[in-house]
């Protein structure tokens, strides 16, 4: 139960004033369902003439007796009172409107209670999701690679609800639960304290029988979550890979392993849902059997003439414990689903607690501008703290100037300019901007220097306007207009019948790979960044496509400071400089006439083009 305390303090302090107009509101259903209950044993002897006795109205301040004494006494006076003046048959009435009268008001404050929970569940569930998708935000790429995609919708999907239908929903009861025991069992107490201890002694046994049964439900409810999340990331992997799976006839291949994580799921799901349903007739049934142990015991006091207890006092005390077993009942459904709840909290938490190893230094210095050039000094890189992926790195780029970075798959091209933005870090050596140290600067300064043309062109589901302008606050639709007409793709966008105000789909599904590549070199013009990193933007282009890109990517480059991973060698021959990587080392530097007068590996990959 620590556990799930401490779940509760992190997400529920923004609601204490929920939580104590739950608990008021839960005392006065109480207080109120033991009133409506007191009045059954007047109309009890009322009905069948029980009590000769004549009582009379004794101060509240009287000593002789106690304050139970006294509440009794002068109540049955009240009733006699009125039998006297009313008659029976009226008496009854009165006495039964006023018992509806109550049961109203408990009703009133029992339906208040739990409406009153209802904000502080939907407010938890959504910061929850909020936290989450912040997080999300805030982690460094190396996090994602890492963790499968489907895995992480899945904790944000169905572990956040199985949290709000588990911990939340349980919250509800653990407020009112404790309130309605201790009320109930203090009035059991107080009609009769020697019934109340022998029922006490059997207490223990049911909670002990409630509890077994729940206490390997976590372990269960997390493997049955992870074999969901197994679930989702094949059906992402699914759907991101459709094409390759037809291609390849591999339709039936991946329904049988996809039918597989389903059948390990429904095992698993099963095992805890045959739990959860044995909460109630487990509980019920040991319920019955302690109703019946005392009414056994209760009902020999009274055959036996014993002073203890009378008969409609017995039957008050009956429905006092019956009311009672009501809130051991949701205890025991509690004792159910906070494990599920926790096992999907456990979930939740691999991610708001992941350490981001990409921090912002805490006198991070803001970026305005970029004026001088950017520089790698020693630069040294490793994903894992073993294997370095970049050696000895030593570069400096002047600003305005083209820089083209070429070499075979797997040399280190893209991981080094991924440590520009600070995607990552470097594990030794520096890279500066202006003579400033990167890690000590704004990382979001630092990243608005910063535009991207990737080999893939990622879009979003949206509008071409919306995706145009991503990134850019305010930006106009003539601003937009000008920047699709740089990176030639106006004419396009024209012929589509909502022109700017199209749906591309899904990752700009409905766009050709030329027309998607434009639009993202339109978002990175509109951008106007002061560095410029062109990732093999043209390399999965036919040649017409590649010629208009291209003709949009040399007049967005004419101005700025440009990082270029190339493939093409004849996309880069103009660069101011070509750097060579082989294996995380810069092998040759040059220009494009010097490299190949070098006779090495470059001339190599020029000659293997040419070819």
């Amino acid at each position: 139960m620590k556990q799930f305390w401490r779940t509760l303090r992190r997400f529920v302090k923004p609601y204490r004033a929920y939580v104590f107009g739950a608990v008021g509101l839960n005392m006065l259903s109480a207080v109120f369902n033991i009133f409506s209950f007191s009045l059954i044993i007047p109309i009890l002897q009322i009905l069948f003439k029980m009590d000769t006795t004549q009582y009379v109205h004794i101060p509240w301040d009287s000593a002789d007796l106690s304050l139970k004494e006294l509440v009794i006494n002068n109540f049955y006076a009240y009733c006699q009172e009125l039998i006297a003046s009313s008659g029976e048959s009226r008496a009854l009435l009165l006495i039964g409107l006023f018992f509806a009268a109550m049961t109203l008001v408990k009703c009133s404050s029992y339906f208040g209670a739990s409406a009153i929970m209802i904000p502080l569940r939907t407010g938890v569930v959504r910061d929850l999701r909020t936290k989450v998708y912040d997080k999300l935000m805030g982690l460094p790429l190396g996090f994602f690679s890492n963790e499968r995609k489907g895995d992480i919708v899945a904790r944000m999907s169905g572990d956040v609800s199985e949290v709000e239908n588990s911990i939340m929903s349980s919250l509800d009861m653990l407020l009112k639960n404790p309130i309605l025991i201790i009320i109930y069992f203090g009035t059991l107490i107080a009609v009769s304290w020697e019934l109340t201890l022998f029922t006490l002694a059997v207490v223990p046994l049911m909670a002990w029988g409630m509890g077994a049964l729940g206490r390997t439900l976590k372990k269960k409810s997390l493997r049955a979550q992870g074999k969901w999340s197994d679930i989702m990331s094949q059906l992402d992997e699914t759907l991101g890979g459709l094409r390759i799976i037809k291609a390849f006839n591999a339709e039936d291949k991946m329904r049988d392993r996809f039918r597989g994580t389903c059948d390990d799921y429904r095992r698993i799901s099963g095992r805890v849902a045959t739990r959860q349903a044995a909460a109630h007739p487990v509980s019920e049934f040991l319920g019955t059997l302690m109703i019946i142990v005392v009414l056994w015991f209760g009902g020999r006091l009274i055959l036996s003439g014993s002073q203890l207890i009378d008969a409609p006092t017995f039957i008050f005390y009956m429905l006092i414990l019956y009311s009672v077993l009501q809130p051991i009942k949701d205890f025991s459904k509690a004792s159910y689903s906070i494990p599920k709840g926790l096992a999907s909290m456990e979930r939740i938490d691999k991610i708001l607690l992941a350490e981001n190893n990409v921090k912002e230094a805490a006198d991070a210095a803001p970026v305005k501008g970029f004026s001088d050039c950017i520089e790698f000094r020693d630069v040294h890189f490793s994903y894992d703290g073993e294997r370095e992926v970049l050696k000895d790195i030593n570069i400096r780029i002047p600003k305005g100037s083209t820089v083209a970075i070429v070499g075979q798959s797997g040399s280190g091209k893209s991981t080094l300019v991924d440590l520009i933005p600070r995607y990552w870090d470097v594990s030794s050596g520096s890279i500066s901007i202006d003579g400033r140290d990167i890690r000590g600067l704004r990382i979001q300064d630092l990243r608005g220097l910063i535009g991207n043309v990737n080999q893939e062109a990622i879009l979003f589901n949206d509008s071409i306007f919306n995706n145009i302008a991503f990134g850019v606050e305010n930006a106009t639709m003539e601003e937009v207009v000008a920047a699709a007409k740089i990176a030639n793709a106006h004419d396009f966008i024209m012929e589509k019948e909502d022109g700017y105000m199209t749906n591309i789909g899904d990752r700009g599904s409905k766009l050709s790979g030329g027309q998607r590549q434009r639009i993202s070199i339109a978002r990175a013009i509109l951008a106007n960044p002061d560095i410029l990193i062109l990732d093999e933007a043209t390399s999965a282009l036919d040649t017409e496509s590649e010629r208009l890109v291209q003709e949009a990517l040399d007049r967005l480059t004419s101005s700025r400071t440009t990082i270029a991973i190339a493939h093409r060698l004849s996309t880069i021959k103009n660069a101011d400089e070509i750097l060579v990587m082989n294996e995380g080392r810069i092998v040759e530097r040059g220009r494009h006439d010097e490299l190949v007068a070098l006779d090495g590996y470059y001339k190599k990959l020029n000659d293997m083009q040419a070819l």
